[in-house]
């Protein structure tokens, strides 16, 4: 899977949560800025949450069709690291 084109119609949602300011989630932060674009502009109708709040643990939430939802921890992960676990959970 990757962000140049559209995820599964089966997700519903993407919540991204990290801290703004720490290094535990740098790679998240640098994630967000360089995929961000590209999954929003082959998914324009997803809702792609992003909650920043200091002390925050890095993680992303995927919510799927029948209110599943998952997620996967991404502390202290570089940007190409939280791009493959990103893949990953989308994929499952």
């Amino acid at each position: 899977m990757s962000f140049s084109k559209a995820f599964s119609p089966a997700l519903r949602e993407i919540r991204i949560l990290c801290s703004q300011t720490g290094a535990a989630s740098a790679g998240t932060r640098q994630f967000i800025t360089s995929k961000y674009p590209a999954i929003k502009q082959h998914n324009p109708d997803l809702p792609v949450l992003i909650r920043e709040a200091s002390g925050t643990p890095a993680r992303v939430f995927a919510r799927f069709e029948m209110g599943v939802e998952k997620h996967v921890e991404l502390d202290n992960l570089s940007a190409k690291d939280v791009e493959s676990k990103v893949v990953t959970l989308l994929g499952s």
